[in-house]
């Protein structure tokens, strides 16, 4: 039988010898490495994993910036895309783009589907196939071609039943028809992380062309389009950025933009990774702490096993083995602990994901992607055969190092030449327990820190009331709409009918709701105003009915609300939020003052009202300006009515109403205000979830290696403590010269773990809302957490001493 077959059968008779350890120790690894496993699949997923188009590296996005306006990431226009089409040297394709939702008619019911408005190179660039018909041709990317629309094989199996025949029929889209040419491969995916949205959007279904007019290039100021390009062969991002910023400063020339307007070449594969990086340095760096307490913790354990295999050791090297041998044996367990432990850990990981994605943050990209894969599974096992050979050390430098004379005079009681009640003369595990306390005390203030955040952010007023509020998307699609007249029926319509049901308080509608992702904002002029040269005023602009705000508890600060008087026949009115007021009228009375996008025709500004927090609790948004829905009707509202009726029963009674008027309007996105403000904090949530499940595991490996420790000295110091009892000592004195000890290791460990966490949670500043990455109360709170929780390790095996008989230690002498 080969020798290192002998081995593994041997650590499996000594493993299964304490099957209480052992499940102790395995259960500690598996959560250790389930952990790193399940965070790695997920930068695996993001970072590692290439998107699945040809040459990803390759692919990016041109967006907008002006920081000066708040304005980080903003959409191009079709004059600015041609602008950098005519005088770029980097760019070997591009494409424009527009997303957009369109309602499908002509079924049974109404379908909203999310489509994108598309030059013919996109798929292409893509490396979209089709599985029947065609693609776009580039013929389509002019007017006067005939409308076609390729369809996704989601939405081909959805509404079409998979029918071949559905390729060369029509379909009717926004009361258009468009002809089907096409239907795409199963796997390709299109989604708003690829290509972002001004409106929450998911996969895109339907790929319609977008046909550029003559006077395409006079267009400079709808800032509503995407640009997908593909670099030239050779050609970085930071190269194609220096040629971008050349074409930038001349349009902010040509086009007089803000001083700081500027353009950023984004590579896909960042785009769609996003904002994730820190967190997911954070989470990583966290679970490889749990991994590093997890092999201290059972290196301590198992140092406590070999204290007592001394005189197994010690007649097996007078035998005649060679410490060589008995080090590959004594590793040989410790890796097949570990790979047992990595096992469990891929069940951990498993359990982890499935945790992830019920949870769903909201912010992490490819989640779907996100899998055990081959890659993670080599992880696994890399990390489990490191981490047995790491934990696995102590208890093989234990074992060279056995006196043998000592081991064998000891008459089978082994580590008794080890007695003494001090950890001076234990100092491997000493510092083994001193760095598990180290550790968890880093994770333990890291989760303090981001608890206190998400506790502050919960906190934070949203400028309105979210009980009782039921909201819901309205799109108005009907080529009829297009007459102002016949939209604004149809929304005083709807209204009148939703304000009648039983139950409803209040309701209204507006076109950008909070805290659903949505954006909308624009240039304006304001009275009195004139912007210093290089600058100009953005502000978000939204459309309200006259009940929105009563309906939201919007503040009334000054004036009044819309009413019905504000009708397309009387002066345009304007509301503006108090923030808007502030900055441009500090000492004086708003109401009377003006604003306009053209002088001929201003609004006159009849109400202040309280500042919304638009885009989540955590930022603050542009000033606001709210326009009279009557003199702006738009065919995509949000629908919102406060009741204390079931929300499901509420839904349906408001859907039926507005189908009642119109069955040919699609009703989507039926949520509770209060979810959509929970479902706002789920980024944060997540993590402080998270981090505090990573911490409280710590924590509590941190307490039973200490246990550990201390138990074992009181065992391993029997005689000593039943001289001290049978010369005088006190229960007293046993329990505090037990504490003492492992109070002394907590307070190293409390001390390092303090230097350790003022170092590393500056990596969290940017996670962190109304809390210093230093805050004091938390790092004055989590130690003593830490010290009661030493404090309770230690009192069990302090109590158990003073049990100590000191006739029956002596005699066993």
């Amino acid at each position: 039988m080969p020798i290192w077959l002998q081995d593994v059968r041997y650590a499996l008779r000594m493993l299964r010898k304490n099957v209480v350890l052992t499940v102790v120790m395995v259960a500690s690894l598996a959560i250790g490495i389930g952990a790193n496993s399940a965070i790695f699949s997920v930068v695996d997923a993001l970072l590692l994993r290439p998107l699945p188009y040809p040459q990803p590296e390759r692919l990016a996005n041109v967006w907008l910036h002006s920081p000066a306006l708040a304005i980080f990431r903003d959409w191009p226009s079709p004059g600015q895309y041609i602008d950098i089409q005519n005088e770029n040297h980097s760019f070997e394709q591009m494409a424009l783009a527009q997303s957009r939702t369109v309602t499908l008619t002509g079924r049974e019911q109404p379908e909203r589907i999310d489509a994108l408005r598309t030059q013919s190179s996109l798929l292409e660039m893509l490396g979209a196939k089709p599985l029947v018909g065609r693609l776009l041709l580039p013929e389509e990317d002019r007017p006067g071609k005939p409308a076609a629309a390729i369809l996704s094989y989601r939405v081909w199996t959805r509404l079409f039943n998979s029918d071949p025949g559905i390729v060369g029929q029509s379909i009717t889209l926004d009361g258009k028809p468009f002809m089907v040419a096409g239907v795409l491969q199963r796997g390709f995916v299109l989604n708003s992380e690829v290509m972002p949205s001004e409106e929450p959007m998911d996969k895109l279904d339907v790929f319609l062309p977008l046909p550029l007019p003559a006077d395409a290039a006079q267009n400079r100021r709808d800032e509503n389009y995407n640009i997908l390009v593909r670099l030239k062969p050779g050609v970085s991002v930071q190269h194609a950025q220096a040629d971008i910023d050349l074409i930038a400063s001349r349009i902010r020339e040509k086009d007089k933009r803000d001083a700081t307007f500027g353009m950023h070449v984004v590579g896909l594969q960042e785009q769609v990774v996003g904002d994730v990086h820190r967190a997911l340095l954070v989470l990583l760096g966290s679970v490889t702490l749990v991994l590093l307490i997890a092999c201290a913790n059972v290196a301590n354990l198992l140092l406590t096993r070999a204290a007592g295999r001394e005189k197994e050791v010690a007649i097996r090297t007078a035998l005649g083995a060679g410490w060589q041998r008995i080090a590959r044996q004594l590793l040989t367990e410790s890796i097949l602990l570990s790979l047992l432990g990595g096992a469990a850990g891929l069940v951990v990981a498993r359990a982890s994901l499935y945790v992830v994605r019920t949870m769903n943050p909201g912010n992490i990209p490819r989640l779907e992607d996100i899998a055990i894969s081959g890659a993670v599974l080599w992880f696994t096992f890399g990390v489990s055969l490191t981490t047995g050979i790491l934990f696995g050390v102590a208890p093989v430098w234990r074992a060279i190092k056995v006196d043998l004379n000592t081991s064998l005079k000891a008459g089978g009681r082994s580590g008794q030449s080890e007695g003494g009640l001090h950890l001076r003369r234990h100092r491997l595990r000493g510092l083994l327990v001193v760095s598990e306390l180290t550790l968890s005390l880093m994770l333990l203030i890291g989760a303090g820190l981001l608890v206190r955040s998400f506790v502050r952010l919960q906190n934070v007023s949203p400028g309105f009331s979210t009980e009782g509020i039921l909201t819901m998307q309205i799109a108005a699609n009907d080529p009829k709409y297009k007459d102002q007249k016949a939209l604004i029926s149809f929304h005083r319509e709807i209204e009148k009918r939703v304000a009648n049901l039983p139950g409803v308080k209040a309701e209204g509608v507006v076109s950008v709701l909070p805290l659903t992702g949505s954006v909308g904002w624009g240039q304006i002029s304001v009275e009195g105003y004139a912007p210093p040269p290089g600058q100009e005023l953005q502000v978000d602009l939204r459309m309200a009915s006259a009940d929105y705000f009563r309906t939201m508890q919007i503040p009334l600060i000054k004036g009044r609300f819309f009413n019905e008087h504000d009708s397309p026949d009387m002066p345009q009115a304007a509301i503006i939020d108090e923030k808007f007021a502030q900055r441009f009228w500090p000492s004086e009375d708003p109401l009377g003052k003006h604003l306009w996008f053209e002088p001929k025709k201003p609004f006159t500004i009849v109400g202040v009202v309280g500042v919304v927090k638009q885009y989540g609790l955590e930022m603050d948004g542009k000033i606001v300006t709210y326009f009279a829905q009557q003199q702006h009707p738009s065919d995509g509202m949000f629908l919102v009515a406060r009741s204390a009726s079931d929300a499901a029963t509420l839904s349906a009674a408001i859907t039926q109403e507005i189908h009642g008027v119109d069955p040919s309007v699609v009703v989507y996105g039926i949520r509770s205000m209060q979810d959509r403000l929970y479902d706002s904090l789920a980024r944060q949530r997540f993590a402080s979830t998270m981090l505090s499940a990573f911490a409280a595991f710590a924590l509590l490996l941190a307490a039973v290696g200490l246990y550990g420790v201390l138990s074992y000295l009181v065992t391993q110091s029997t005689r000593d403590i039943g001289v001290r009892v049978a010369l005088g000592a006190r229960p007293g004195d046993i329990v505090g010269m037990v504490v003492r000890q492992g109070m002394e290791l907590s307070a190293v460990g409390i001390l390092a773990g303090l230097a350790g966490a003022a170092a590393l949670t500056r990596v969290m500043a940017s996670l962190l809302f109304g809390v210093s990455a230093t805050d004091v109360a938390t790092f004055a709170a989590v130690p003593g957490i830490l010290a009661l929780v030493a404090f309770a390790a230690t009192a069990i095996p302090a109590l158990r001493a003073t049990r100590v008989d000191p006739i029956v230690a002596l005699r066993e002498e």
